[in-house]
């Protein structure tokens, strides 16, 4: 039995206080795999005896520490990262099976103790201390999650719309539909992105990728035929052998897509799979007085992701003129908000019993989101105001004023490793600024004396987005859907 510590600066100063590393193993609560662990790898009696002689064993749930995540995260779920005091990484993988685990214990902690110039008594002999590279790839993962060495990206300088349409594009799938190959993932930006090049052109491609990748979707294995709701990804390019999780955040933005579908092609079968979909979000994943946890297997309410089903079920409750699936929508967000806001503070990233984790810029872009659309649907004025006062939170808290864009988290003085360097994120540096566009063009609609102001951040997010564009495949819809209002 291993008794897994929280992250926080108690952890650290007893790893050195006691001359040991951490044994980060970063979970989710709907990750098969990391429940396998635990009931092979960890409940074996030697590998608990090494961890609790030779470690400091910390765990950290990726769906409520995505900052950590992001920063630690070694190729999936389980990870497993042997960290320094100071929070370096030393090594680590992903899923570790029991009849490797005591090898690597014991020849991590050896280097560790090299590293640090004292040897544990009973350290095992044969263990290879390789300490230049332990510290060169903790400087490689520093350098890297703080966005080091990306360039400043003039939008004024030639990132052509169009050449960006087709690289995305070219990573379509003609056959099976979606983008990339395998596993193969549901790339909802992509779909937003070909809808609006069919609305506005008319070229009957955009209206073929969206409609081949929906249907593969859902009639595939990507939907569970059964019990209803999209699985987070499948394995194989054709759509089977899907994960067993089903997230919210996937079927809400999955849902958000084929609502855009069934209004803008008008297609009876996109219809009914929007009935569906939030069936299953409205039914299995929602909680007693209202709002959604965050997966099947997690009784959590997420600020980003409920901000996320907010605007998709309100979008389903038009398609399928459904004003009472509005109400839930409303009523479920209002709930889930008022627990995680704080006023001045903005608001938390998720509730179980108690708010925690403020400061996360993906809570806030993808709320002030949700409260625009709110806003569309029901012309309230409490859904602008809110908006406008997180957008404000968002600048105080989390803009870089000397180079601009938004970081992904506030800072904070107890930070810890890799966590003080904060990263202006790709996904939500491009959203931010479409969310900012949004919110200057209501104002200016409503007669505000300054209606630019929050589209003043919008080309320091463009930026942000700009210098990480390469590698990022199907993902770049992100920043085409966020670049296009402003060539307009």
């Amino acid at each position: 039995m291993i008794d897994w510590l929280p992250w926080g600066a108690d952890a650290f100063a007893r790893a050195a206080r006691e001359g040991k590393p951490v044994l980060l193993s970063i979970t989710a609560a709907w990750c098969r795999a990391c429940h396998e662990m635990d009931r092979t790898t960890y409940a074996d009696p030697a590998v608990a005896a090494l961890v609790r002689d030779r470690f400091i064993p910390v765990r950290v749930d990726t769906d409520r520490r995505p900052d950590i995540n992001d920063r630690y995260n070694l190729g999936g779920w389980p990870t497993t990262a042997f960290l320094t005091a100071d929070g370096d990484v030393l090594t680590g993988g992903t899923f570790v099976p029991v009849d490797r685990m005591s090898g690597l214990l014991t020849r991590v902690a050896a280097a560790a103790a090299s590293l640090s110039g004292r040897a544990p008594a009973d350290a095992e002999g044969g263990g290879r201390s390789d300490d230049d590279g332990g510290r060169r790839l903790a400087e490689a993962v520093s350098e890297e999650n703080s966005g080091g060495g990306h360039h400043e990206v003039e939008l004024t300088q030639t990132i052509e719309i169009e050449d960006l349409i087709a690289t995305i594009f070219s990573t379509y799938d003609e056959q099976h539909g979606g983008f990339g190959v395998e596993p193969k993932f549901p790339h909802t930006a992509a779909l937003t992105l070909a809808m609006a090049l069919s609305r506005e052109t008319g070229e009957p491609r955009w209206q073929q990728i969206v409609e081949r990748t929906l249907d593969a979707m859902f009639d595939g294995g990507l939907w569970d035929h059964r019990d209803g709701g999209f699985y987070r990804y499948a394995v194989t390019g054709d759509w089977q052998l899907p994960h067993p999780e089903k997230l919210l955040e996937t079927n809400a933005s999955l849902l958000h897509t084929y609502a855009e579908a069934a209004s803008v092609f008008g297609r009876g079968a996109d219809r009914e799979r929007c009935r569906r979909i939030a069936q299953f979000i409205t039914g299995p994943l929602r909680a007693e007085g209202g709002g959604y946890y965050g997966s099947d297997s997690d009784r959590i309410l997420y600020m980003d992701a409920n901000a996320v089903a907010a605007g998709a079920l309100l979008g389903a409750a038009t398609v399928l003129d459904d004003s009472e699936l509005g109400r839930e929508a409303l009523a479920s967000f209002e709930r889930v908000l008022l627990l995680c806001y704080k006023p001045g503070l903005g608001v938390a990233h998720y509730f179980d019993g108690s708010a925690r984790v403020r400061g996360l810029l993906a809570d806030h872009v993808a709320t002030i989101t949700a409260l625009l659309d709110a806003h569309d649907v029901s012309g309230g004025e409490p859904y602008r105001m809110m908006a406008d006062e997180l957008a404000r939170v968002a600048v105080r808290d989390l803009w870089d004023g000397a180079s601009g864009g938004f970081f992904d988290r506030a800072g904070a003085a107890d930070d810890i490793g890799l966590l003080k360097n904060r990263r202006k994120p790709f996904v939500e540096n491009a959203d931010a600024a479409l969310a900012c566009v949004r919110l200057s063009r209501l104002e200016q609609r409503k007669g505000f004396p300054d209606p630019v102001e929050f589209r003043g951040y919008v080309t320091g997010a463009l930026q942000a987005a700009a210098a990480q564009l390469d590698g990022q495949g199907a993902r770049a819809a992100h920043y085409a859907l966020a670049r296009r209002p402003v060539i307009d």
